[in-house]
């Protein structure tokens, strides 16, 4: 009996359960992740008098801002570590790993005293916990990237790609809205002393749930294809020297993701500050901007990734590096002085909006930069570099330049790394076309798959 054209055969439609069934495992876990590394800066405005000798609000935040920034210059170590982890012994193990780690750190975070009772280890702990955590959410971003690019189904590589930053915004999202629960039944000072912990032991919790969630994913049969080469293709796979061999590349990752990541960073974890410190809204009108804008941004992330399969990757970039250089000053501008709740959640929107551009293909145009044999480590180093310079640092320099009465220039500094970004999306391939990816079989995947099952 034969299928009909047009008709989805049966093993047609399996295939696409199966994709669907691991992308949805592997994002709960990127989810809980991201939640665990955004439930610092949610909750840092409570926690820093805690960890941090008393002086004024600005002050505090620097610290915690600092701390923030060293946690990013963790994440090239861990892209690094297991993203050369990932094409050596396999997407699912990474995965399983990094979530480990940062439940480790969550938990050094929820159990360790202030200042006031063990002085200045309480700090250091912190920066340890950090230090953990960077690693973790470097490695994360490579290995996820990768799994979630290779396991997606041919012409949906940009939708099922795309929920990478769907997951990644929604533990923001899930950290800001556990704060607003905290904000209706505990009091500011009850918040400040102790409630914050609640955040990071359930965060904790959450990664450990997790880490036998990913032990039962499929292995991602772009790397199984890859791994049945054997020794000689083994003792080439995550090498820096093999990375190295790909110098464009390289350089490629490094110039796309500067802008996006300033921007991202300052539109979303940066924000929340920006409009407390500086627009002078109250904590809790601003947690609710942040949750509903968010909100509309997890929304906007599968909806770009789908129209990428259709026009391309390269559109959507420009579409993000022009409105970015252009309307990001405008933008903070307007809402450094507004107190208008309305009118900062329709300006945060709006930079949401223009940063989509970025984070919807973010994963997959790495992705398809690289082979199977350093896909990992070539999406992961060469971003957690850049995102360690430029995105990790973004706040502190917001802060350092508001103290020093300078605020604007920051403005200025975030629109002048997406013009950077801008000059590469001007001059780089659709990295559509001929991607490596498409090289094995959709109908190999599922064998690979079944044959990983079986050992």
């Amino acid at each position: 009996m034969t299928v009909q054209s047009g008709t989805p055969s049966r093993a047609g439609r399996h295939s696409e359960r199966r994709v669907v069934g691991n992308v949805v495992r592997g994002s709960i876990g990127n989810l809980i992740e991201w939640y665990d590394w955004y439930a610092y800066t949610a909750f840092s405005i409570y926690f820093s008098e805690t960890f941090f000798p008393k002086g004024d609000q600005t002050a505090q935040l620097l610290n915690t801002a600092a701390v923030f920034a060293v946690g990013f210059l963790m994440r090239p170590i861990g892209g690094w570590i297991l993203g050369r982890f990932a094409d050596r012994f396999g997407r699912r193990s990474a995965l399983t790993l990094s979530v480990t780690l940062m439940a480790l750190g969550s938990l050094l975070i929820t159990f360790t005293p202030g200042y006031a009772t063990i002085g200045v280890a309480a700090p250091a702990l912190l920066v340890l916990a950090r230090l953990v955590q960077g690693i973790s959410v470097g490695g994360e971003y490579s290995t996820s990237a990768t799994y979630l690019s290779e396991v997606a189904s041919t012409g949906k590589r940009g939708f099922y790609s795309s929920f990478q930053y769907v997951t990644l915004t929604s533990g923001q999202l899930l950290a800001l809205g556990l704060q607003i629960v905290l904000q209706q039944v505990l009091t500011p000072e009850a918040l400040t002393s102790w409630g914050w912990r609640i955040a990071f032991g359930v965060g904790a919790l959450g990664a450990i749930v997790v880490m036998y969630l990913r032990r039962s994913m499929d292995e991602s049969a772009s790397f199984e294809q890859e791994r049945s080469h054997g020794e000689t293709g083994n003792r080439s796979r995550g090498t820096l020297r093999a990375l190295l061999a790909h110098p464009k590349e390289v350089l490629l990752v490094a110039g796309l993701t500067l802008g996006g990541t300033v921007a991202f960073y300052t539109y979303t974890t940066y924000l929340q500050k920006f409009m407390v410190n500086t627009s002078h809204i109250d904590k809790g009108t601003v947690s609710w901007i942040n949750f509903l804008a968010l909100l509309v941004f997890v929304c906007l992330q599968p909806l770009a990734g789908r129209l990428s399969d259709r026009i391309g990757r390269r559109p959507l970039l420009l579409f993000f590096g022009v409105a970015g250089t252009l309307l990001t000053v405008p933008l903070l501008t307007v809402l450094s002085g507004t107190q208008n709740p309305v009118m900062a959640f329709l300006l945060m929107t709006s930079a949401l909006v223009i940063v989509t551009g970025y984070t919807s293909i973010n994963a997959i145009v790495k992705a398809e930069l690289f082979p199977t044999r350093i896909r990992a480590l070539g999406v992961g180093l060469p971003y957690a570099l850049t995102v360690a310079i430029f995105g990790g640092t973004a706040e502190y320099i917001a802060l350092w330049l508001k103290q020093a009465g300078r605020e604007p220039v920051f403005f200025w500094y975030v629109s002048g790394c997406i013009l950077v970004s801008l000059v590469v999306y001007l001059v780089m391939r659709e990295t559509s076309k001929d991607s490596p990816l498409e090289q094995a079989e959709p109908a190999q995947g599922v064998t690979a798959q079944r044959t990983d099952r079986v050992r």
